[in-house]
């Protein structure tokens, strides 16, 4: 490729073309690792509310119901 008659027919690309395409799938390819990172704490906060969740309810369960017994006296089950 050293004829400069071959090169005007066929022109090089441009490099600040290939950079850009090479940040730019670079950068995609982060925020997508960041979204997935983000989801996956969200997800792991969820299970870990979730199961603190059903523990406060089975707690609850073995509790005695106080607001029962003040709303048999009014008629209200």
């Amino acid at each position: 490729m050293s004829d400069p008659a071959l090169r005007r027919i066929v022109p090089l690309p441009p490099i600040e073309s290939e950079v850009f395409q090479t940040y730019e799938v670079a950068h995609e390819f982060y925020e997508e690792v960041r979204h997935r990172e983000q989801l996956e704490e969200y997800c792991q906060w969820y299970r870990e509310t979730a199961a603190q969740n059903q523990r406060d309810l089975q707690q609850m369960r073995g509790e005695t119901n106080l607001f029962g017994w003040f709303c048999r006296g009014r008629g209200v089950n």
